[in-house]
């Protein structure tokens, strides 16, 4: 089992920063991939971004990127998200996930941004992005 907490979350103006942070523990070595997830109001589930553990590859969402970035700064299971530039479409919950891409996963055409990877979740943080 592994447990994701998440922390960052905030209310910022239209243009402002926020950093996320999450820190994974137990059964931290089962994964591979690790990666932020949002849910707006009245939106479905979407991928923002992705790290992979072993070599750092990483995945945007066209919609994020050159503003966010991921990392792994605090250790191979510690991820942040760094959200510069932030815009009121930004507004959602954020969901850290832990997962694994294998030889399943590769048979089965998954790319890193397809939540089926992951099957650890943290309970999320709230960001509010309003003037």
């Amino acid at each position: 089992q592994v447990q994701l907490v998440e922390s960052g979350g905030g209310s910022v103006q239209p243009g402002g920063s926020l950093r996320l942070s999450c820190a994974a523990s137990g059964a931290t070595s089962t994964t591979n991939v690790m990666a932020w997830f949002r849910q707006g109001p009245g939106n479905d589930r979407e991928a923002v971004a992705s790290v992979r553990i072993l070599g750092g590859a990483t995945w945007y969402a066209a919609d994020v990127k050159r503003r966010f970035t991921i990392s792994q700064d605090g250790g191979q299971y510690t991820v942040s998200l760094q959200m510069n530039d932030l815009k009121p479409e930004d507004t959602a919950m954020y969901y850290c996930a832990a997962g694994r891409i294998d030889g399943w996963s590769r048979a089965m055409g998954w790319s890193d941004e397809d939540e089926r990877l992951y099957k650890y979740w943290g309970q999320g943080t709230q960001v509010t992005v309003s003037s």
